[in-house]
């Protein structure tokens, strides 16, 4: 019990010094003692590695989670240890969409096939989306997490013990200025030595640990290229399901009816293919009729010759045969012996390629 007793006096004693010795401090009435410059450098790394590992932390999971409200759901059921509910995400929902309204309109009509191909595509991208979001949780927040929970909290515990030993040694040297007596200077030269070898010991701890924010440094970069390399995985995917899909919808017949000249020329419609263009400028207006245009189109495959046509919507080229088309711009077309009717061989600056003019 008096053991206890006077245990508990000693800690309230030191206590007290400290305290004594901090508010002095602040006060500007005290010497404290400096870390030296090697330490104090990397007590700030390692402060400033804390601070920007938080940062990306936070917008990489922005990034892979945009809803808040999702976000505060995966975390409060990672602090209850259980499992998160499997939910579809947007690429898959809007695929779903997409599939359920196709089978709607009939798989058999055009545009009911594309919109399922477009949704099985979407679902195919969530997909890949999940299997992103799931590598880059595992090889880049995890460990950046563990950091942040593990090693940093570490660094803390041992720099405030180490501030606490600093305040012991300040105070015990205090002490030493104040004795007269020499029994009283000889005992608080004895708690200088100690207070002095436990703060150097201490200080020693402190720095093997920051200097082991290198080696973080190190994780981190590997990490990182983890995640970069999940991130080319994941556009690659989406790039290559999206380019599949392009080609498929390509193939579909597609069909429009201008209805401005259809009322002028007396209620004839014609037929866009493909790739259409004008065979004369200006571009066919609504009081010409189609077979003007196509007699231009057959002047021109009999001579041989060359003019040039306005284009009346983009065109996307098949292979590299054909010639991609902007709307409204002006090309060269030229007819080739050999060629298909439909075809005239068109010209753009220094790009040539194939296009099928638009006349019936």
């Amino acid at each position: 019990m008096d053991f206890n007793v006077k245990r508990l006096a000693a800690d309230a004693g030191t206590f007290l010094s400290r305290a004594v010795q901090f508010t002095e401090e602040k006060l500007g009435q005290a010497e404290k003692t400096e870390l030296d410059a090697h330490l104090e450098k990397l007590l700030v790394r390692a402060e400033s590695t804390k601070q920007w590992t938080e940062k990306i932390m936070k917008q990489t999971e922005v990034l892979l989670q945009p809803n808040p409200n999702v976000r505060l759901e995966e975390f409060v059921y990672e602090k209850l240890e259980k499992k998160v509910r499997t939910r579809m995400n947007n690429h898959e929902l809007l695929g779903q969409s997409m599939i359920e309204s196709g089978n709607e309109f009939g798989p058999g009509t055009a545009y009911g096939n594309a919109l399922i191909k477009c949704g099985e595509t979407e679902k195919q991208i969530g997909g890949a989306e999940r299997e992103f979001i799931q590598s880059a949780a595992i090889n880049f927040l995890t460990p950046f997490r563990n950091f942040l929970e593990g090693d940093f909290k570490t660094i803390l515990k041992e720099r405030k013990l180490l501030q606490v030993k600093r305040l012991d040694l300040d105070a015990a040297k205090t002490r030493l200025k104040k004795a007269r007596m020499a029994d009283a200077r000889a005992a608080a030269e004895q708690e200088l030595k100690m207070t002095q070898s436990e703060f150097d010991r201490q200080a020693e701890i402190t720095r093997l640990l920051l200097e082991g924010v290198s080696s973080t440094h190190a994780h981190h970069l590997r990490c990182l290229n983890d995640f970069v390399e999940a991130q080319t995985t994941y556009y690659a995917q989406c790039y290559h399901y999206m380019v599949d899909l392009q080609k498929q919808l390509g193939s579909f017949p597609t069909s429009f009816s201008n209805n401005n000249q259809s009322s002028v020329s007396g209620g004839a419609s014609i037929s866009v293919p493909t790739i259409p263009m004008s065979a004369s400028l200006p571009s066919v207006s609504a009081g010409r009729s189609s077979s003007s245009a196509s007699g231009g189109f057959s002047e021109l495959r009999s001579s041989n010759g060359s003019r040039k046509a306005r284009v009346l919507y983009d065109y996307d080229a098949g292979n590299s045969s054909e010639l991609s088309l902007l709307a409204d711009e002006v090309i060269v077309v030229s007819s080739v012996p050999g060629m298909d009717s439909d075809w005239l061989m068109g010209e753009r600056g220094s790009q040539k390629g194939k296009c099928q003019c638009c006349c019936s």
